[in-house]
């Protein structure tokens, strides 16, 4: 019954919904190596002549080594590129979404729930236990909304704007509910202000979207929180999640919404 409940809790939040590698240095040639006589007598030692820094240096540079002043400069500019990398690695990706203030998304969902009183969509559910389900979605406001479950579930849900049936076509049961039960009635209203219709605990900004995090204290078994999560550029409903008074959770997965088709009206019949 629990999840029951829950499952009715989930399907009515529709209901209102419109580094430089250096090439190492040549070794200089030695100044004190004996070159072999053209005879076979043994070789003149020539004493060694101190030089200047200047001839030092260019003899240095005849033999492909890197002076002084060169060394300095690569050293230069080893640091440079080393100073750089932290900078490149912290910065944040122009793609992610800015943070909204409260007021102004709150007013952006109440606009989607109140811009259009049609809506079909493909869902895909995920439940507390990890299960899987899929189907399709129909909604009119006010109050009707339709979940038909793909096989091999056996579950439908649908709601007639007062209440709100879940139906197993495996064992031919049924049971009824009031909407006014469940934890998103307040979705139920032609127009909807969420300030003033439920208590919103938070908004928050991330990459998965805008969230507003919803408490509602007055549904049948006690407290519900309810997470409506919205595309940061387009700004539609595209999940959201419920946490029942029991702490099962269940999240709702929105695809190819259509808001401009009417559902045939004979999808949201209840048969009592």
């Amino acid at each position: 019954m629990a999840k029951n409940t829950l499952i009715v809790a989930n399907l009515l939040i529709l209901l209102s919904t419109p580094v430089v590698a250096q090439t190492p240095a040549a070794t200089p040639p030695n100044s004190n190596e004996t070159k072999p006589a053209a005879s076979g007598a043994a070789p003149e030692q020539k004493p060694t002549e101190a030089k200047t820094p200047a001839e030092a240096g260019t003899e240095l540079k005849a033999a492909g080594a890197p002076s002084a002043e060169e060394t300095n400069a690569s050293d230069k500019k080893k640091s440079v590129k080393t100073t750089k990398e932290p900078l490149q690695l912290g910065k944040k990706s122009i793609d992610a979404p800015k943070p909204m203030e409260r007021s102004e998304a709150i007013k952006r969902a109440n606009t989607f729930f109140n811009s259009s009183p049609v809506m079909t969509a493909d869902f895909v559910q995920i439940g507390g236990d990890g299960k899987r389900s899929e189907g399709k979605l129909y909604v009119q406001r006010a109050g009707r909304v339709r979940f038909e479950y793909a096989q091999p579930a056996t579950m439908e849900v649908v709601a007639d704007g007062v209440q709100v049936a879940v139906r197993d076509r495996k064992l031919a049961t049924q049971d009824l509910y009031f909407i006014s039960q469940t934890p998103l009635k307040f979705l139920m209203k032609e127009k909807i202000d969420l300030e003033k219709d439920v208590t919103v605990q938070d908004v928050a900004t991330d990459d998965s979207g805008i969230t507003i995090f919803i408490e509602d204290k007055a549904t049948f078994g006690g407290t519900s929180h309810v997470r409506l999560i919205f595309d940061p550029k387009t700004f539609k409903l595209k999940q959201w999640q419920v946490k029942d008074p029991q702490g099962y959770e269940t999240l709702i997965s929105l695809f190819n919404i259509d808001q401009t088709k009417t559902p045939d009206s004979e999808l949201f019949k209840i048969n009592k």
